[in-house]
């Protein structure tokens, strides 16, 4: 049926010693690299306060995460700057490249 959503399916994932079932309508490889990477970092978490509880563990593992992203988007808005600068460089050339010589 067509606008239909896709068909999610099932992935079994551990996090922090407890099962979950994630559904997906993507690539089920990409979710289990994604559960295995906050497994590895809420692990790492635990490992250095082994008193805190899962909720805290997981609100740790959200702050590293979200410090993550803000790094990473201000990186990619430098780069987004750059190439911007640099395209305008880039096309200003071509300009005068292909622009037809001044008659005198």
């Amino acid at each position: 049926m067509e606008g239909s959503p896709p068909d999610r399916q099932p992935v079994r994932v551990t996090i922090l010693s407890r099962p979950y079932v994630l559904r997906t309508a993507g690539d089920p490889r990409a979710v289990e690299a994604a559960a295995a990477a906050v497994d590895e970092l809420m692990l790492a978490i635990a490992a250095k306060s082994p008193n805190a509880d899962s909720t805290h563990i997981a609100v740790l593992a959200c702050l590293h995460l979200a410090d993550k992203l803000h790094l990473v988007e201000r990186d990619l808005q430098g780069l987004k700057e750059r190439v911007n600068r640099k395209s305008e460089e880039f096309s200003a050339l071509l300009d005068q490249l292909i622009a037809p010589p001044e008659q005198s």
